[in-house]
């Protein structure tokens, strides 16, 4: 059975200013992020603006992720539709395109109940080879994969790993007592992740990570060895940029962060516009104070 651990960034989609699909500047983003050290990449997640790209673009970004990737780490790709015979026509198609495995969303156009969603889940599991990480977001989605639905799941073998982000943060041990290591559990938002390695998580999915991916993965690394005191003064750096990460606007404020930190464009396509006035200010204050925090920290040799 595939086990994914450690750190899986959700990859921005690098977009131009017209709106068009940056190749070369997403694929530099996942070099830099291997090179970093990150366990995994996820393309097109939410936060990759899945939903307002094109097969054929959608295509390119997977098919440039596994070239560029080069099988240093796995190469995940969300899977976001609103009806199953769509999720399952695309599910065979990415893995046609070279995907290592999907992180699927629930169905974005109707909120599921449990026994629709063990049908999504399962009928998704049905269509290709590929390992499936199930995206646990009810804040966002309104459809909660909890231990009562999963235990309806624990058949489908293609079913690995939980990106839990309910909010909950009781839910990782409820998991661990109910499954014991049946299912990996990746922590799905940025801002609970020291919480959740103190429960035993295998992985992080995470959006900032982006823009700090030595430094998400040291963090991660330090929890994995129980070196917490030094990781809670790591997490107090990048909490404040952390939280960004669970606002609506998250894909805007972390595309910013990333052009802060790195050079990287942050354009987004419509109906998402760049950040202006206050808005845009205090993200970039955010950051601008983690970068001099950070520089602070590395000059002590901390």
């Amino acid at each position: 059975m595939t086990r994914w651990k450690g750190l899986f960034p959700a990859v921005t989609t690098k977009l131009a200013r017209d709106g068009k699909v940056d190749l070369k500047a997403t694929m530099d983003s996942i070099d830099r992020l291997v090179r970093n050290g990150v366990s995994g990449v996820i393309v097109l997640p939410m936060l990759g603006e899945n939903a307002s790209m094109t097969l054929t673009e959608r295509e390119a970004v997977i098919r440039g992720a596994v070239e560029v990737v080069a099988g240093r780490v796995p190469v995940l790709s969300g899977l976001a539709e609103v009806t199953l015979d769509s999720a399952q026509t695309n599910a065979k198609l990415y893995e046609s395109y070279g995907a290592q495995g999907l992180m699927v969303f629930p169905s974005l156009g109707y909120k599921c109940d449990a026994r629709e969603t063990v049908e999504w889940y399962t009928g998704i599991a049905r269509a290709s080879a590929l390992p499936i990480m199930i995206y646990n977001n009810p804040i966002a989605y309104g459809v909660d994969v909890t231990v009562d639905v999963l235990r309806d799941l624990v058949g489908t073998p293609e079913i690995v790993c939980i990106k839990e982000e309910s909010g909950d943060i009781r839910r990782v041990t409820d998991l661990q007592v109910a499954f014991a290591d049946r299912f990996s559990i990746f922590c799905g938002v940025d801002d609970l992740i020291v919480e959740s390695s103190a429960l035993g998580v295998t992985g992080w999915v995470s959006g900032m990570a982006n823009v700090w991916p030595a430094e998400c993965t040291e963090l991660f690394n330090l929890c994995a060895r129980d070196a917490y005191a030094e990781a809670r003064t790591l997490y107090r750096i990048l909490t404040p940029s952390f939280h960004l990460d669970t606002h609506v606007k998250l894909v805007q404020y972390i595309k910013l962060a990333e052009h802060l930190v790195y050079g990287a464009p942050e354009w987004t396509r419509p109906p998402r516009l760049p950040l202006v006035g206050e808005e845009r200010e205090f993200v970039v204050s955010t950051i601008r104070k983690a970068i001099e925090a950070l520089d602070a920290r590395t000059k002590r040799g901390t």
